[in-house]
């Protein structure tokens, strides 16, 4: 078991895979920080000085009375939030990676070759339709002359 667990863990598919899913997490975190820190302070700008994350709703508070200036603090002092604003930034980090894998996979098959189309190594009777090898020169099952071309 354990020799086909490591043929199986070996395989070329598998590594990339690997490798696949290690730079995905690090791409995330090159998002995140992007998003958090990069585009939401403009944008909380030209909104009035909003910082997106510690936009919060108080559904419950905690054992220390309100008011919480971040939802960490509202979380510390036992209080339920409901973070829209933290929401409100993990969807523009996706956004943001769902729109970079679209132009890479785009990309990616844009740059791939297609297989060119095999060769034809067959033909059809004219007479009875029948599917026959192109270098014939008599049908095999009407026994109809075929032309010489190949027609």
């Amino acid at each position: 078991m354990f020799k086909e667990f490591r043929e199986f863990a070996l395989k070329g598919s598998v590594i990339d895979m690997a490798v696949g899913i290690i730079l995905g997490a690090a791409f995330g975190t090159v998002v995140k920080s992007l998003v958090s820190d990069v585009l939401m302070p403009p944008i909380g700008l030209l909104l009035g000085r909003v910082d997106f994350s510690s936009l919060f709703l108080i559904l419950s508070p905690g054992k220390t009375p309100g008011p919480y200036a971040t939802p960490a603090l509202a979380k510390a002092a036992g209080a339920v939030t409901l973070n829209y604003g933290l929401f409100i930034n993990n969807i523009i980090s996706f956004l943001i990676v769902a729109f970079a894998v679209f132009v890479l996979v785009k990309q990616f098959n844009r740059l791939k070759k297609e297989a060119p189309e095999a060769a034809a190594d067959t033909k059809e009777c004219p007479f009875c339709c029948t599917t026959i090898p192109l270098q014939a020169s008599r049908c095999p099952h009407c026994t109809s002359q075929l032309a010489p071309s190949g027609g």
